[in-house]
């Protein structure tokens, strides 16, 4: 879903602003074999003096935690199959259920996924647009175009390359072992499954193709979200360049009439996400040059006390109900706590949950850095450490549950009918308890002790040997189409 999504989850040049400080440590290099790695943060002792934390570190931790965010939710509703996808993603008290995992605010911790992936492409339209806006601001109109040209030319393969690797992988471990994953039916032989992967692939590649659910329901369906950050990495990008000779009034008020345009006249509302970030990461470098506008600078002694609020107006709209309904459109008029919010839909927005989380993930990523104890919640180690692997946890994780959650679900006790025709040794193997509050259940936390660590592993590997590769091979592509520098001949006097 979603950009490291930036994917969703990648914050775009990486080699300028992503974390690749070597958090993990090789317990044992062989030439000939992957690293066996273990966390640094858990080392007995300290590896040398600890590094500057940079400015936009926390930008990094809060899109980590919001890959956290994903699985959790996407583990949540495998567990519990329909009927938590009906409780977790509607309001508390809709049709008259009321659980503790639907309550506002806390149902994040059991639903979140949505409202991470609308913070994954805020992120990415700040981080894309950073470095070149802090140029143009600075009066470096050629350097920032060179940078606008060198970043969309890595694009593709900064986002695709991983993507390739683990689909591939994935559909070749299935033939391999033949192992048995409710997700789409295998081909009959491999060489058919690779031609369906192409086939479907190069439509959910193309920018312009509205094809993409086809590869993501048959091989990665919480890749949804990647053309979508490329499609909002190309908006970020061509706004940049467009508004880069324009008055900084000028461009400011062009990003907030993008912003209307995507969100109240058409149904672009992954476009105003991508140029919200983009505004907040323009006015951030205005305000760090003392230069920007007036209002800003009359509310600064009240901006804590602004943004604490806005943030717990943020954290109750990302709570929308979420949940995929044909009537999706009244749903809204039929939650809790919603009726009267479901006014404010405008009529050009087809699914009415990104409107609302919309302003909650641009109300989220304004109000993090102004709230101390926030941001240093996200400039944590632990945060930070989930940046470095977001990506990567964002593409494996679904694999993963597939493979080992759905039989290690259905050992403790969350056992579904089609299991019984293909892995019914595994049901009721290890009996958990599943009574108590819905999404708190012993068997499901208790499964978190195998499967979490499975997960994050598979999602430093990957991150080591597809996602860090990514960011060299799409440097080096872009080095060896660069035509040598050629020495300036002086202009002859008429």
């Amino acid at each position: 879903m979603p950009s490291k999504l930036d994917g969703p989850l990648d914050n775009g040049e990486l080699e300028d602003v992503a974390l690749y400080s070597s958090k993990w440590m090789p317990i044992r290099a062989s030439r000939w074999s992957v690293d066996l790695v273990r966390p640094e943060f858990l080392a007995l002792r300290s590896r040398g003096p600890k590094k500057p934390m940079r400015r936009t570190a926390w930008l990094d931790g809060l899109r980590g935690f919001a890959a956290l965010m994903v699985y959790i939710q996407h583990n949540q509703l495998w567990a519990h199959n329909l009927q938590g996808n009906l409780i977790f993603e509607n309001a508390f008290g809709y049709e008259g259920r009321r659980y503790f995992a639907a309550l506002p605010f806390i149902r994040h911790f059991f639903s979140g996924g949505h409202f991470a992936v609308a913070i994954f492409f805020v992120i990415s339209g700040y981080v894309l647009s950073i470095k070149s806006l802090d140029l143009i601001q600075k009066g470096h109109y050629q350097t920032a175009a060179d940078s606008i040209g060198s970043a969309l030319f890595r694009r593709w393969v900064r986002l695709y390359f991983p993507v390739i690797c683990i689909t591939l992988l994935f559909l070749s471990y299935r033939h391999w072992s033949q192992i048995w994953v409710d997700v789409a039916e295998l081909k009959p032989t491999y060489r058919e499954e690779l031609k369906n992967w192409y086939y479907s692939f190069k439509n959910y590649s193309f920018v312009f193709s509205e094809s993409i659910y086809e590869f993501s329901n048959s091989y990665q369906p919480h890749a949804w979200s990647i053309p979508i950050e490329f499609k909002g990495s190309i908006i970020v990008y061509t706004t940049t360049s467009a508004l880069a000779r324009c008055t900084r009034n000028a461009r400011l008020c062009c990003e907030v009439g993008l912003i209307v345009y995507f969100l109240y006249v058409v149904d672009g509302w992954y476009g105003a996400l991508f140029v919200s970030g983009m505004l907040l990461s323009d006015l951030d470098l205005l305000a760090l040059a003392g230069q920007q506008p007036k209002i800003f600078t009359t509310l600064e002694g009240f901006k804590e006390l602004i943004f604490f609020h806005l943030f717990i107006v943020a954290l109750y709209l990302g709570g929308v109900p979420s949940v995929d309904s044909p009537d999706s459109e009244h749903l809204l008029s039929k939650s809790p706590g919603w009726r009267w919010l479901s006014h404010l839909k405008p009529q050009a927005v087809f699914n009415p949950k990104w409107f609302y989380l919309f302003w909650a993930a641009v109300l989220t990523v304004a109000s993090v850095p102004r709230l101390p104890w926030l941001k240093g919640f996200f400039e944590t180690r632990f945060c930070q450490y989930l940046a470095r692997i977001s990506f990567a946890l964002y593409l494996v994780h679904g694999p993963v549950i597939w493979i080992l959650g759905d039989r290690v679900y259905a050992a403790v006790g969350f056992a579904r009918d089609v299991q019984k025709d293909h892995i019914s040794n595994w049901i009721g193997a290890f009996p958990l308890s599943t009574q108590g509050p819905m999404g708190l259940e012993l068997a499901f936390w208790a499964s978190q002790i195998v499967i979490l660590p499975v997960t994050l592993y598979a999602a430093e590997v990957a991150t080591k040997l597809f996602d860090e590769p990514s960011v060299k091979i799409s440097n080096w592509l872009y080095k060896k189409t660069l035509q040598p520098s050629l020495p300036q001949t002086p202009l002859r006097n008429a």
